[in-house]
């Protein structure tokens, strides 16, 4: 399953306070697949459980796909609650499988990094604790062995060793790792962590510089965008990788010039960028790309946030 909101530090959330008039369908069916989850699953057969969960699986991609192209954003931040349930249930269900705990991650970072801000601390924490968490109990699943506790050389010999099939968790495991540090900065132990999160998105970026969107050359951007340079920051290589996470996209995946003006624009106190990159987002429609709608919604509402700002911003 896609991630609804790709999940990069900081927190970039967006105030969704318009009320819909639509019946809240996507929560109704994430409560109805919760429910006879619960019913079905016998409490002691393990084989049973993992029959359970793969007779609910499609069921469930089935509503991961209707939410992609949903552009009603309070209808989705209601339904996500029963959706996240779900995803536990099935994951107690099958703790070893790969596919479930990233599936877990990746819905987890979504709610936190779309719906919940840093006025709610506490929850976002343990929203993007879970998402951690499953996160590497993905890597584990697939061969690198105490992600977070290793030796860094045997971590970083470890992840050297993925190969393409493994790029899905690798990339939103960096994701994933990289939204809890960003919540963790005053934390020298979480801070610690982040030499593991560029390994694996270094990685990626060798394994399939295109994968989601140009997804690690965003997320490179932003990495060397938000630092200073006495940490290995560098505006003129963030510079380069939005280039290419723009180019390889192709103007489809919006959150990318959103990125983009927040990181790059702003840094380099450059108002007329700012302000023509965010007005190309809101003159795009979301639904050029159906299964994008979702994303490229939050990207609109964002930008007209960002928008709103210019003159604090400059």
């Amino acid at each position: 399953m896609k991630q609804l909101l790709l999940s990069l530090p900081p927190d970039h959330r967006t105030d969704y306070g318009q009320k819909s008039q639509k019946p809240n369908l996507l929560g109704f069916w994430a409560q109805a697949c919760v429910l006879t989850v619960m019913l079905l699953l016998p409490a002691g057969c393990g084989v049973h459980k993992k029959m359970t969960v793969i007779s609910a699986a499609a069921l469930v991609e089935d509503v991961a796909k209707a939410s992609y192209k949903q552009s009603d954003l309070r209808l989705i931040r209601e339904g996500m609650p029963a959706y996240l349930m779900l995803m536990d249930g099935m994951v107690e269900g099958w703790p070893d499988n790969e596919r479930l705990l990233l599936a877990a991650a990746q819905a987890y970072a979504s709610y936190a990094s779309a719906f919940v801000g840093a006025d709610d601390a506490a929850f976002r924490d343990t929203l993007l604790t879970r998402a951690k968490t499953y996160a590497l109990q993905a890597l584990e699943q697939r061969g690198i062995v105490a992600p977070l506790t290793s030796p860094f050389d045997d971590f970083e010999r470890q992840v050297g060793q993925t190969t393409r099939s493994d790029l899905p968790y690798v990339f939103w495991a960096g994701s994933c790792w990289a939204s809890w540090i960003g919540i963790h900065q005053n934390s020298i132990e979480a801070l610690a962590e982040l030499p593991r999160v560029e390994a694996l998105m270094r990685r990626a970026l060798a394994l399939d510089e295109r994968y989601y969107y140009a997804g690690p050359h965003l997320f490179m951007g932003i990495w060397y965008a938000s630092r200073p340079a006495v940490a290995g920051g560098s505006l003129e290589k963030a510079q380069q990788h939005f280039n290419k996470a723009m180019e390889f996209s192709q103007g489809k995946f919006l959150m990318t010039y959103v990125y983009y003006a927040d990181y790059y624009a702003r840094k380099t106190l450059d108002r007329e960028l700012f302000t023509a990159t965010l007005q190309k987002v809101i003159e795009t429609p979301a639904g050029t790309v159906p299964e994008l709608t979702l994303l490229n919604t939050v990207a609109h509402q964002k930008a007209k946030q960002m928008l709103g700002q210019v003159d604090e911003f400059f």
